[in-house]
């Protein structure tokens, strides 16, 4: 007869930590970060199809890093909740605040109850009305919950980001300025120490721009996103509407 096979609890949950962590750590990193008109999101990630980025609802946005099929469920699944809390009561009784508490149920669950926890980390963010309204919330892969203020910075280089932006980021600054701070730190260095130059076609990036009217969420990309990395270019936000001006290089891409 042979013996049961015993693990203590502590044991099992640092096991399923380690886990997690390690397969969050080799992802590429994401990076959200408020800028004075908004929230912006960069991502590593020449993916086209593929997206660490996307829309929930009307004023709030979805980031993630790690295993793609299991960070996608979830986003999908907090479409559907948006959508049917907004149709069931009203699109203002949708927040980040919400769908964060959901998803943290959700992490938890599959945390303690499966025998393999989701290896993703998660940003939830709202952009309000003011700066001061702005939400930004980071779900790791056991369930918890942490309300940031500023700036995030997920995925494999997430430490030495988050200590750049420390350093560098200041409340205030604008897009231009946001997005090509963030893209150096997202550079780093390379095998040869040498800091890496990430293009536009490296990127994904988004922002949720409080000036626009109800769906604030767009996609930047082609010569506005050129533009806005080019430090001796001019622009330095997005335009006002979606409509580029005649001659103007500035363009958007559709909303999802």
């Amino acid at each position: 007869m042979s013996m049961p096979f015993y693990v203590s609890p502590e044991q099992l949950m640092k096991d399923r930590a380690d886990f997690a962590r390690k397969g969050i750590a080799r992802g590429r990193s994401v990076v959200v970060v408020a800028y004075d008109g908004g929230i912006a999101f960069v991502a590593e990630n020449p993916s086209r199809a593929l997206h660490k980025i996307s829309e929930i609802y009307d004023r709030i946005a979805f980031a993630a890093v790690g295993r793609y099929n299991e960070f996608e469920n979830l986003r999908v699944a907090g479409v559907r909740y948006a959508d049917m809390r907004g149709y069931s009561y009203d699109r203002a009784d949708v927040t980040a605040r919400g769908l964060a508490n959901a998803y943290a149920q959700t992490l938890g669950a599959v945390f303690t109850q499966e025998s393999k926890p989701y290896e993703i980390e998660l940003v939830v963010a709202e952009v309000g009305r003011t700066a001061e309204a702005d939400q930004i919330y980071r779900l790791t892969y056991d369930g918890s919950v942490s309300d940031e203020r500023g700036f995030v910075a997920m995925g494999g280089a997430a430490e030495r980001i988050g200590t750049g932006l420390e350093q560098e980021w200041s409340s205030g600054q604008d897009l231009g300025s946001v997005l090509r701070l963030t893209v150096r730190l997202l550079g780093g260095d390379d095998e040869n120490g040498s800091p890496r130059v990430l293009g536009a076609d490296q990127l994904e990036v988004a922002v949720l721009d409080r000036h626009r009217e109800r769906r604030l969420f767009r996609r930047l990309t082609g010569p506005l996103l050129e533009a806005l990395l080019n430090p001796a270019d001019p622009t330095h936000d997005v335009p006002a509407t979606d409509e580029p001006h005649a001659g103007s290089r500035d363009t958007l891409s559709e909303p999802e």
